[in-house]
């Protein structure tokens, strides 16, 4: 850790914001989790999984909300990044690949081992961050999703007293950022440096007065930490 942050506002949802609060504590800062969003799962009927050949998850929650609602855990699963990959595991899934942290990554993993895989199945969110299922179709693959939770925006106000303390924020998802931008338009944080996953979740940001914008090199938390741990 250098001087320079000490303080770190961990913006992601639950459950992976105490996660990364834990990870962020390993590295000697201190964590304040205030999350942007929340996700809830949509549904609680059994899936009918007939004529399914893979699955595609591009978070843990996608994975969470899958897994309750059916007991298949034999088919390929193709999973956006390492966490998400292990989320799966940890799920019971049988037969999981992980791509390299973002949707196209996965499109390109799927289009060179799924081809043959029948209909992917994406267990998706409600706004998805990506058009993976569009981004597969037009490769000529058959692919649908169904939104399998919802991410919903929360009221940020229990971080206000630490807003003048905070030396970092870390941002995981587009909607994160927005989220963000918006609730900082009016509240300057000059000293603050802003660290995003991927150049995605760092464009709703741009305009926002603070320390810096950094972007992870790779789109996974690793690299995210990384990115933490030489800032200064």
């Amino acid at each position: 850790m250098t001087d320079g942050v000490k303080k770190v506002w961990v913006t992601r949802a639950r459950p992976g914001a105490d996660e990364t609060a834990s990870r962020i504590e390993d590295l000697g800062f201190t964590p304040v989790v205030v999350p942007l969003l929340e996700a809830r799962a949509l549904g609680h009927d059994p899936i009918d999984l007939t004529g399914i050949g893979a699955l595609a998850f591009t978070s843990a929650r996608g994975v969470e909300a899958l897994a309750t609602r059916t007991l298949v855990r034999d088919l390929p699963v193709f999973a956006v990044g390492a966490a998400t990959a292990k989320a799966a595991r940890d799920a019971g899934f049988t037969q999981v690949v992980a791509g390299d942290g973002d949707v196209e990554a996965l499109a390109d993993l799927i289009a060179r081992q799924g081809a043959n895989a029948g209909t992917l199945l994406h267990a998706a969110a409600a706004q998805p961050a990506g058009d993976l299922v569009g981004d597969l179709t037009r490769r000529g693959l058959a692919a649908r999703a169904l939104a399998v939770y919802e991410t919903i925006e929360t009221d940020p106000g229990g971080v206000l007293s630490h807003l003048p303390n905070l030396d970092a924020a870390l941002v995981h998802s587009p909607r994160a950022a927005r989220a963000l931008a918006a609730f900082l338009a009016d509240r300057p944080t000059p000293d603050m440096r802003l660290l995003a996953l991927s150049p995605a979740v760092a464009q709703p940001l741009a305009a926002l007065k603070c320390a810096g914008i950094a972007i992870a090199p790779f789109p996974n938390e690793p690299s995210l930490l990384k990115v933490l741990s030489k800032a200064g």
